[in-house]
């Protein structure tokens, strides 16, 4: 790599300090300063082949100089340093401009390793989206551990694009934060968010709500119902628990995401879909699939760029933020002010959140509404954390709950999946169908395909019941059993 001129701004004199000695071994010309307008002057007079820049400078925001230098110098690179390490400081620096990333403290290699990249890379670089209003107090992401670091630089560079995205985890983590933030900052932030959870939804019918229905289509569909892949048309769709689907579904979705087009249940024209795909899952698909249950190609088409949120145990370091955040929310909410003292946080980072984020946020809000004192302390939260382990699993015996009792049970977890609303118009005629099939199927199976027998049994019409057959596309074979 040939000698190049680098300009280093950051108010830290240790840094500066640092950088130079590394580049300057590295054969390059080191210019360092401690101010931004001293960067700035440099920069409109021509010098340097790269800029290094911290955020928090005494004169200005090293952020708000990306613009400027952008405009009267477009290609030239600026990494952007910074010890604020949230997301936004990450989106910001992307949405700018910046050419990378990197929070501090950082490793001085992987520093080395950017450097080298920024000098060598192509001149034709991806232009920036503006970002869109004032994003400083929006933090839709709490923590600044490394793991945490790590995901806010893969989410800053998945902004400007429409990749498909697998976000790996256990429940609790933030998977859907994620997935809504992907949408809020990135190129579809005009379109609508919609979110599915396939473990929420009867697995028979999660084909109509995906792909919607006709008129007609069967019994008591009497209009057309529109599925989430057309409400998410423009935006965003979150598959959310995608290791829960069937594999009948997974076969339709795989044609989607290779044809770019589907059809309604009961349609005939493809419809062309526009969409981001992001899905998520707290199983590992790779287990699925050696066990037959999840199909090895659909994963390959929705893992094109992993996510894995770590667990609330792995980044200890984030709970005192992240209990100030929702301590701050509950505050928002009308509850009295509460602090936590140095012994509480130091409880909570030695527990094991097996909940995760979601059981941290709530004892923070058990915490804020049941306890009087304005300073919660480890006795508290002991006493809190003890009451939450798991009594000791009951050992029950087998029983059958009945179909009308397991047709409820279905039915709450159905509605109770559209928090945002009512399903589908057409549920009455949707769920006969769905219980028609299996009658009429096994009714067929039991009578060795004797339709006869079959109706007789069913208390059916003869020519009714090859309708059924017919509309339901069940296939008969006679003799067997």
């Amino acid at each position: 790599m040939t000698a190049s001129t680098i300009l280093v701004a950051d108010d830290d004199q240790a840094i500066r300090t640092v950088l130079n000695h590394a580049l300057v071994r590295l054969g390059h010309e080191v210019r360092t300063t401690g101010n931004a307008s001293t960067l700035w002057r440099w920069v409109a007079d021509g010098q340097g082949d790269l800029v290094i820049t911290d955020v928090v400078m005494p004169d200005e925001n090293g952020l708000d100089l990306i613009p400027r230098i952008k405009k009267i110098r477009p290609d030239l690179r600026v990494i952007v340093m910074s010890a604020q390490n949230t997301l936004m400081t990450a989106l910001k620096a992307a949405e700018r401009g910046a050419f990378e990333y990197l929070p501090k403290p950082f490793d001085l290699k992987e520093l080395i390793n950017v450097v080298e990249r920024a000098l060598t890379a192509s001149s034709t670089m991806p232009q920036p989206q503006p970002p869109s209003g004032d994003t400083d107090e929006q933090l839709p992401l709490i923590g600044r551990s490394g793991a945490m670091q790590e995901i806010y630089r893969v989410l800053a560079r998945l902004m400007g694009t429409d990749l498909t995205v697998m976000i790996t985890g256990e429940s609790g983590t933030g998977k859907e934060l994620v997935a809504r933030a992907l949408h809020d900052y990135g190129k579809r932030r005009s379109g609508t968010f919609v979110a599915i959870n396939m473990a929420a939804i009867p697995r028979e019918l999660i084909e109509s709500e995906l792909f919607g229905h006709e008129k007609g289509a069967f019994t008591g569909a009497t209009a057309r119902s529109t599925g989430r892949f057309e409400q998410a048309q423009g935006g965003t769709l979150f598959l959310d628990e995608i290791g829960d689907m069937p594999l009948e579904a997974q076969t339709r979705l795989l044609r989607v995401l290779q044809e770019g087009e589907y059809t309604t249940i009961g349609g005939r024209m493809p419809i062309k879909t526009d969409v981001r795909i992001i899905a998520a899952t707290h199983r590992d698909l790779r287990t699925l699939i050696r066990q037959g249950t999840f199909r090895e190609d659909l994963f390959y088409r929705l893992n094109v760029v992993p996510i894995r949120l770590p667990p609330l145990r792995e980044r200890p370091e984030d709970i005192p933020d992240l209990a100030r955040h929702f301590l701050a929310q509950t505050v928002a909410q009308g509850l009295p002010v509460k602090i936590m003292d140095a012994a509480a946080i130091d409880r909570l980072k030695r527990y094991r959140w097996p909940g995760n984020v979601r059981e941290l946020e709530n004892l923070v809000r058990r915490l804020a509404a049941l306890y009087s004192q304005p300073v919660i302390g480890a006795d508290v939260i002991d006493c809190e954390i003890a009451d939450a382990l798991p009594a000791a699993p009951q050992v029950e015996e087998p029983h059958s709950e009945g179909l009308s009792f397991a047709v409820e049970r279905h039915l709450k977890e159905y509605f109770a999946a559209h928090k945002d609303g009512l399903p589908a118009n057409g549920l009455y005629g949707r769920v006969l169908r769905e219980i028609e099939r299996p009658m009429i199927s096994l009714s067929l199976s039991v009578t060795r395909g004797n339709q006869i027998r079959a109706a007789e049994l069913l208390g059916l019409n003869r020519n009714t019941l090859r309708k059924k057959i017919r509309e339901l596309d069940i296939q008969v074979i006679r003799g067997l059993k």
